[in-house]
């Protein structure tokens, strides 16, 4: 029996606040709402399995006893919370049709590891040969734990792709990493967590993509924000500017008489599609004018010249 995992069908650590949660939930909620995917069986099972997930880690309670006893802490609720209570007969079935009990310590159950053993203690639990009195049975093949692991990646990697290296298990592992990562993307290595047991497959190494943050551009879901510095003569006059984008550059033409403030907008120029699964995003640009301080004597006076005109109704 595979335990759901809340935290990765939210796209968060263990460790998240309640805001974090919330906003996790909030972006994927309206990702997945089935009036922006109307007749998408896929998108429908998300949204269900993203509310289920929100509903127990946005409750205090709730999360406490998800993350002591899984998905099934309901099942503890219903007879009393004691754990000498817990009736384990309910679970039973996964073993050619027998039910299984158990008497003892919950701890003993576990193996004294908390956490670190949950997945196998429900593979004990429905893998037909558990007895009770406090003994563990002895057991057969079995699938590795998956090990997650973050990786924090800069906007330009995000943007172009990249190699990265990781370690694991003291082997170096090259990662290619696609074009239009997003925040909270989980890439998947099969076969690289933690052995199985018994010639059991191993598991699957989980890496969760963290977007930095970056001093220039801002990134909002796959669009792009940035400043365009313009010389107050190309404001004025018009003229060609180069647009710095986060894996190259491009030429731009700025209209004359552009005000400081105005936002220009390039459509497709923003976060491509992860694996060119849709359109890419747009880059937005907004102009920032910038005004001489280092006027010499003869610009001053031709500044002058000008205001002047412009007093007079000459300009």
């Amino acid at each position: 029996m595979d335990v759901k995992d809340y935290y990765k069908i939210l796209g968060v650590e263990k460790s998240a606040t309640s805001e974090q949660i919330k906003k996790a939930y909030r972006k994927l909620a309206v990702k997945y709402h089935p009036d922006k995917n109307p007749n998408d069986k896929a998108a429908e099972e998300k949204f269900k399995e993203i509310n289920e997930a929100y509903e127990v880690l946005s409750d205090e309670d709730k999360r406490k006893k998800y993350d002591q006893f899984g998905e099934n802490y309901k099942y503890y609720e219903q007879h009393g919370g004691r754990p000498e209570d817990f009736d384990w007969s309910q679970y039973g079935g996964g073993g050619g049709g027998h039910t299984y009990s158990y008497q003892g310590n919950m701890e003993d159950m576990f193996g004294g590891a908390g956490e670190g053993n949950f997945s196998d203690f429900f593979e004990q639990l429905f893998g037909g040969r558990f007895s009770g009195g406090g003994s563990r049975r002895q057991q057969g093949p079995g699938r590795g734990r998956d090990v997650q692991a973050t990786m924090q990646v800069s906007l330009e990697d995000a943007y172009t792709g990249a190699t990265r290296q990781v370690e694991v298990g003291g082997s170096r592992l090259n990662i290619k990493l696609k074009p239009g990562l997003y925040d909270g993307q989980v890439i998947r290595l099969k076969g690289k967590g933690n052995p199985g047991r018994k010639g059991g497959e191993n598991g699957d190494l989980l890496i969760t993509i963290q977007i930095a943050p970056h001093p220039q551009y801002e990134l909002k879901g796959q669009d792009i924000y940035t400043d365009l510095a313009l010389p107050l003569y190309t404001a004025v006059l018009g003229g060609k500017v180069q647009v710095s984008l986060p894996g190259s550059a491009l030429n731009m033409n700025i209209p004359a008489g552009t005000d400081s403030g105005k936002v220009f907008r390039l459509k497709g120029k923003g976060m491509p599609a992860y694996n060119n699964q849709g359109p890419a995003g747009d880059l937005y640009l907004k102009a920032i004018v910038h005004i001489p301080t280092d006027l010499s004597e003869k610009e001053k006076e031709l500044f002058q010249q000008l205001s002047q005109l412009k007093a007079n109704g000459h300009a």
